[in-house]
């Protein structure tokens, strides 16, 4: 399904039991919206952090959302160009200081899914120091995949299982779906109803594989920077008239 451009419906006549509690966002299209408006590259991704501000503002203000996953950095992104990758740091650790007043002030939780080895010591610093200021809040939790991928999780997990097997701390037979969820980075937080992609691409680009499994998809064609409240709230509405029947049937 694709983003129309009819004023976004209102979501106070969603009953709660039809609201997705976690979110995934593949946020796509940056580069794009800027090259359309002959602008350079980096300032698609400067945009970008707007769209991030006004939609986590947006999904814990509305209060039914638990959980925001946003993937921000790929494990796949560090083939780009090293002025880009650099810039795309810079901007990271930016956002990390310039939000913590939103993010406080929002009750946000904080935190990081990914591999932290190749990231520069001073965004994991600051990325650290927003995740322990915001320990303590008890509202919408965001999820900040950074240096991710769906395949380097599950291998990780499976390299775990196999070091608790070889220690005797785990039985090859006791290892069941709950024993991987559970070693994961995203182990604790539930899978994700919505999973949202931008820019009119139909993939999942190695993105939660594990987590997505019946996950509803819904695409727009706006590129990131262009994503506001009312988009969201259209991906929102949207869900809630869909059926999930989790492999079998409603009757």
């Amino acid at each position: 399904m694709t983003a129309g451009v009819d004023p976004p419906p209102s979501l106070a006549e969603l009953p709660p039991e039809r609201w997705p509690r976690h979110i995934a966002i593949i946020m796509d299209g940056n580069g794009r919206w800027a090259e359309r408006r002959g602008l350079p590259r980096m300032q698609g991704h400067e945009r970008g952090v707007t769209s991030v501000r006004r939609v986590t503002e947006e999904a814990a203000r509305l209060g039914a959302i638990g959980d925001l996953t946003l993937y921000c950095l790929s494990s796949e992104n560090w083939k780009r160009p090293q002025a880009e990758l650099d810039f795309l740091m810079r901007l990271l650790a930016q956002y990390m200081v310039d939000e913590r007043p939103t993010i406080m002030d929002n009750n946000i939780r904080v935190s990081m899914l990914g591999r932290r080895a190749g990231l520069p010591d001073d965004v994991l610093a600051e990325v650290d120091k927003t995740i322990e200021l915001s320990a303590a809040n008890t509202g919408m939790r965001l999820n900040l995949a950074i240096n991710y991928g769906g395949r380097a999780e599950l291998t990780d997990a499976v390299a775990r299982i196999a070091a608790e097997a070889a220690d005797g701390a785990l039985s090859p037979a006791d290892v069941s779906e709950q024993v991987i969820s559970d070693r994961l980075y995203t182990a604790g937080l539930p899978d994700p109803d919505l999973l949202i992609r931008t820019a009119g691409e139909l993939r999942i680009s190695n993105f939660l594989l594990w987590q997505v499994s019946y996950a509803e998809i819904w695409v727009t064609e706006r590129c990131w920077p262009d994503f506001t409240e009312e988009t969201l709230h259209h991906a929102i509405h949207d869900f809630a008239r869909r059926e999930r029947r989790y492999g079998g049937l409603n009757v």
